[in-house]
């Protein structure tokens, strides 16, 4: 494993999330948010991040503290109601990070918060082709529910998106 710090994202953490956003949204089909953003445009999606609610966002730093190397947060899964007990989870790491145990890490962090709180279901989506992202959310209990076809079309492609589930 890694010697990282896992902790809840404070604003401070903000630009270097969107930092490793935007390299996914520049080089890679894994998001399909097609310009990057800046901080303030990216602001309203770090509003329901709190530790006293579902949506939890945190971030993996450097042992000495001083670099964000990557972030997983749990998200509203659609705005009715009767989802709430639902939530989709999202995970990214810096790219010199990969592979080194952190995503781990921050997974579970995550799910351990959620078990705290009224969840039912976790979904993960992932973008095909990514077998890192595969391996995670199985390694976590998640189990693979579908693929819907070519439903994103990015750096002229279309993708698929497997979509994951995990009950708490």
């Amino acid at each position: 494993m890694t010697d990282c710090l896992i902790r809840l994202a404070t604003e401070p953490d903000y630009a270097a999330i969107t930092e490793i956003y935007n390299h996914y949204v520049v080089h890679t089909p894994t998001t399909f948010d097609i310009e990057p953003f800046t901080l303030e445009r990216r602001r309203p999606w770090f509003e329901p991040f709190a530790a006293s609610s579902r949506y939890k966002l945190f971030v993996a730093l450097s042992s000495d503290g001083s670099q964000v190397q990557g972030y997983a947060a749990s998200l509203r899964f659609r705005p009715k109601a009767a989802y709430d007990a639902t939530v989709e989870t999202t995970i990214y790491l810096a790219p010199e990070c990969t592979g080194r145990g952190i995503g781990h890490e921050l997974y579970q962090a995550l799910l351990e918060a959620l078990e705290g709180e009224d969840i039912h279901l976790v979904l993960g989506g992932i973008t095909l082709p990514n077998p890192s992202s595969i391996a995670l959310h199985e390694a976590f209990g998640f189990k693979r529910m579908g693929v819907f076809r070519e439903v994103g079309r990015k750096q002229d492609q279309y993708w698929d998106v497997a979509w994951y589930e995990k009950h708490l």
